[in-house]
């Protein structure tokens, strides 16, 4: 769809408004899980929830944009005889004027890459966070006495005895 369409009046302006909406969303929500995940290297927990807490936020904010998004793509589907999840960029750039499909694609550009930014900077996030606990859990069992649920060298096989067989099934170990 390289050929321009009948340009819509009007759609130029609430694209791209609504792409610098977008951006200021994304860039708030890069700067919660930055600010996230220097909260968990410095092992704040106070921080890492409150984070938590403006990343929930602005994933609510960011409710109302999608949903304000999902009417720019009925609309200008009904305009491109496509389903609005058929709508590309480049599809939707046809109906506006050169100057603000240039715009478009820039802001999207953009989008795409903050967005593959938070994706990558969430995930290591997880990653910090899932070895913090990790090293809770490992501490939690040392101070409990609790055996490490993991391959111990001279450990028994599975299902072993140890000793003797009457021992490896044990339900009661009474004594009179």
């Amino acid at each position: 769809m390289s050929a321009q369409l009948a340009v819509v009046p009007g759609l130029g302006e609430h694209v791209l408004a609504h792409l610098d909406g977008q951006l200021e969303s994304s860039r708030r929500l890069l700067d919660a899980v930055l600010r996230q995940g220097h909260a968990i290297r410095s092992r704040d927990v106070q921080q890492v929830v409150a984070r938590l807490s403006d990343i929930q936020a602005e994933m609510g904010r960011r409710g109302a944009l999608e949903s304000a998004r999902t009417t720019i793509l009925a609309h200008a589907g009904a305009a491109l005889g496509l389903p609005p999840h058929g709508v590309t960029i480049d599809a939707l750039a046809t109906l506006l004027s050169p100057a603000h499909a240039g715009a478009a694609r820039e802001r999207s550009a953009e989008l795409r890459g903050l967005l593959a930014e938070i994706a990558r900077e969430h995930g290591i996030n997880r990653a910090l966070m899932r070895q913090e606990l990790a090293f809770l859990s490992h501490l939690t069992r040392l101070v409990g006495g609790e055996p490490e649920p993991a391959y111990r060298p001279g450990a028994a096989a599975p299902g072993a005895a140890r000793g003797s067989a009457a021992s490896a099934y044990r339900v009661l170990d009474l004594q009179a």
